[in-house]
């Protein structure tokens, strides 16, 4: 029965409601799968259990994909199950998917976009609908952490056909209004169809657009939706969204305690500091008769210094200026004997001139007969000529000539141009 029941059936979906669910110390599940008409034991051994990101527990409706078989031990007709999801999850999870990875690229969801909390809101905004529950949870709350902040409602539909659109239109009026510090957008637990309108697109932009800090609390701990992750703060229920919010009033009235004694001890310092100063100050001040009668002790004092300071300088100035006197008179020099000393300077040097003359007009006359010995003018006066090529080269040798050449012959007295006919 077991093959035959086994190659009979391919692997096929069922769906049912989780009942009797048990995990094994082995590891593998066990529960049955019911409907209002029938219902089949299952189990899932713990090498395809482990697979799931989420607890199966009981009265959780679900779709197993799984294989039809016998269990010979008890002869029971049950199903071995590969895998297993929430019902209706397939399409709904991987739209939930598409859309996160979607705003992710766009970056929606980038930390450094997110907004911070204030520490002291003025108002909150509530984003719900009005017959939640999570509602109360949330204003039982705020009334207990802090009753003296005002809430704002803004109401919209939390489940539903076109919730979704009326939630972004809620976010968008608190955003354009401007009344509140922070916005809380919540509701309670329920199934992904239940959360469904908090995977909205239009929902999560309104999110992201709104200059108002979101916080929100949706469903439970385990449950996450598209307008959590664009949010600026994720709690994990409803009245956590609400402590995240709002500050308690206990722990500002402790701070302010704290501060109060802080500023308590910082002024008692300071009024001491300077009630030491002020009796410093008092122990160094002096009547007006006082202090003028030692300003003028200190002037007198100062009056005599001066005078012998002045006395002294001035004896030292007069003994500097007689040793000058007597070192000027010692270098003063003898005139009748310099004049002396300058007549024969002049006698000497006008004997040395006209020799030094005769000697310079001796030497002109031999380096001007050398001259004119190495003159090239005296050379051409004896018929000699200079022959040049056009760049001007003296021609030393007929080597390098050739007929028709020009040629430029100098004379003692003028030039002419001549053309080589033959060289030899």
């Amino acid at each position: 029965m077991r093959d035959l029941l086994e190659h009979r059936y391919p692997l096929l979906w069922v769906a049912g409601e989780i009942s009797n669910c048990v995990r094994a110390k082995s590891g593998h599940l066990y529960f049955s799968l019911k409907d209002d008409a029938a219902q089949v034991r299952c189990v899932m051994f713990r090498n395809r259990g482990q697979y799931l990101d989420w607890e199966p527990r009981e009265g959780l409706r679900v779709e197993v994909r799984a294989l039809v078989t016998l269990y010979e031990a008890r002869g029971d007709f049950q199903l071995n199950v590969e895998t297993m999801r929430r019902s209706g999850q397939g399409a709904l999870f991987e739209a939930f998917l598409r859309l996160r990875d979607k705003l992710d690229k766009e970056g929606l969801f980038d930390a450094a976009q997110k907004k911070p909390l204030p520490s002291c809101p003025r108002r909150i905004g509530i984003v719900t609908s009005l017959q939640a529950a999570a509602l109360r949870d949330v204003l039982t709350t705020l009334a207990r952490r802090n009753p003296s902040i005002p809430v704002i409602i803004y109401p919209a539909p939390v489940q539903g056909e076109g919730a979704a659109q009326q939630l972004a239109a809620a976010v968008a009026a608190a955003a354009r209004r401007d009344e509140c510090d922070v916005l809380i957008l919540c509701r309670g637990g329920g199934s992904i169809e239940d959360l469904w309108a908090f995977n909205d697109e239009a929902l999560a932009r309104a999110i992201h657009a709104c200059p108002i800090p979101v916080v929100t609390g949706i469903g439970h701990e385990t449950d996450f939706t598209i307008a959590e992750f664009v949010a600026d703060r994720r709690a994990a229920t409803p009245t956590a969204a609400a402590e995240l919010a709002a500050p308690a009033r206990a722990e500002m009235l402790a701070d302010l305690r704290q501060l109060r004694r802080s500023l308590l001890r910082q002024m008692q310092f300071a009024l001491e500091t300077r009630a030491q100063r002020l009796d410093s100050l008092a122990g160094r001040l002096q009547s007006p008769a006082e202090r003028l009668a030692a300003s003028s002790a200190r002037l007198g004092a100062a009056r005599a210094r001066l005078g012998a300071a002045f006395a002294l300088c001035t004896h030292d100035a007069e003994w500097r200026l007689s040793h000058t006197v007597r070192r000027l008179a010692a270098a003063m020099p003898n005139l009748g004997v310099l004049e002396h000393r300058i007549g024969q300077m002049q006698t000497a040097l006008r004997r040395g001139t006209g020799h030094r003359l005769v000697a310079l007009g001796d030497r002109v006359a031999r380096l001007s007969l050398g001259l004119a010995h190495l003159d090239p003018a005296a050379v051409l006066e004896r018929g000699y000529a200079i022959a040049r090529t056009a760049d001007g080269s003296v021609v030393r040798t007929s080597a390098g000539l050739r007929a028709g050449d020009a040629l430029e012959l100098s004379f003692a007295h003028g030039s002419a141009e001549v053309r080589v006919e033959k060289p030899r």
